[in-house]
């Protein structure tokens, strides 16, 4: 047994305790300037960090597509098989015609065909971009019916989102910076009688306000842009009204919700404590962070819109997307309603994807 001095058992216990710098070759170098120095390895790495993003967000949108593709499929083969379901054809209202006439345009338009076979035939014309001919609008076919009343809706819709942007993200802000002050509760009252008040009746109001009584805007119809921009903009603006109104409510309540939540985060206390200004922390650091629920609720809102603004259209007289809906049901137009039913499927899931693209760009967190 080997005993230790005092001193020796000193020394012994300090050399383990104490923990000498590793010193590599890099290191060595580094300090010597024969290799890059920190800042040139942190643009390398930082450069190898966003392509491998890049590459994950490419695999990603990849997946997302390939999965649309197969929702598309699920659509189009649900649609059919429950639009030939329905009781009686699309001939059937027609009592003017003859049963020999009806025979005649049913083998014209393949309806005398055994079902697996429409459904193959069916499918081939989609897979060329062909969604067949028009029952009741005879010589036109879907693609041309659609394209000739689809770009209505959709300028139709988009002003009413710029307008639901602008007021219902704008009121949220101002409620959630002034929580249960009285700019909260009248930006509350607001968004309440906006989702509560119908649109028929609104779009009414506003035609006996703005259209017949102060004479400022035309109470119906429609003029294409390319004909005339400020009268387009014009017979446009009562109908985006009436929509962006109660998208606009909907949008407020989600983004008050979202911003008071992100208020209470440690990062927002941070920023104030270095001495931000409030401007700099709610709008840059607040709400960018709030933005990622109100991007869903935004695309989800644009897609409803598509379809959903049947009862405005018809008050306001425009001769929009909703309109040739209702119309190609109770017209029995199967073709019609098979392709704007895969038109809007392939609408919201277009806007799925961007919404998920812009979650990335908007929120740095979440490119892990």
């Amino acid at each position: 047994m080997v005993f230790m001095q005092p001193q020796d058992a000193i020394v012994f216990l300090f050399a383990f305790s104490v923990r000498v710098p590793r010193t590599d070759v890099c290191t060595v170098r580094r300090r010597c300037g024969k290799v890059p120095g920190s800042d040139r390895e942190r643009q390398n790495s930082i450069s190898l960090i966003g392509m491998e993003w890049h590459q994950t967000m490419a695999k990603y949108i990849i997946k997302r597509v390939a999965m649309g593709i197969f929702s598309i499929f699920i659509v189009a083969t649900v649609t059919f098989f429950v639009m030939n379901l329905v009781p009686g054809g699309p001939f059937v209202a027609e009592k003017s015609i003859s049963a020999a006439a009806q025979q005649a345009l049913a083998e014209k338009y393949g309806l005398d065909k055994p079902l697996g076979v429409q459904y193959v035939n069916y499918m081939k014309s989609l897979l060329h971009g062909d969604l067949g001919l028009s029952l009741r609008q005879r010589g036109r076919t879907v693609n041309e019916i659609i394209a000739s009343k689809l770009p209505v809706t959709l300028e139709l819709s988009l002003l009413a989102m710029i307008i639901a942007l602008v007021f219902g993200i704008s009121m949220g802000i101002l409620a959630a910076v002034n929580k249960n002050s009285w700019v909260d509760h009248g930006a509350n009252f607001v968004a309440i009688s906006g989702i509560s008040i119908p649109h028929f009746w609104l779009g009414i109001l506003l035609i006996l306000v703005f259209s017949v009584n102060l004479q400022w805007l035309p109470a119906s119809g429609y003029v294409p842009f390319s004909e005339d921009p400020l009268q387009n903009l014009r017979t446009l603006l009562l109908p985006a009204s009436v929509l962006g109104t109660g998208l606009a409510a909907t949008l407020m309540r989600h983004t008050r919700a979202s911003m008071i939540a992100v208020l209470k985060a440690d990062y927002i206390r941070t920023a104030r404590a270095k001495g931000l200004l409030p401007k700099a922390v709610i709008l840059k650091h607040a709400f960018r962070n709030a933005l990622v629920p109100v991007i869903t609720l935004t695309t989800l809102l644009f897609g409803e819109l598509l379809g959903g603004a049947v009862l405005t259209e018809q008050v306001f007289t425009i001769p929009g997307f909703g309109k040739m809906i209702v119309d190609s049901v109770f017209n029995r137009d199967y073709a019609v309603v098979q392709g704007v039913v895969l038109i809007v499927a392939i609408g919201f899931l277009m806007l799925n994807l961007l919404a998920d693209v812009l979650y990335v760009l908007i929120n740095p967190k979440m490119r892990g």
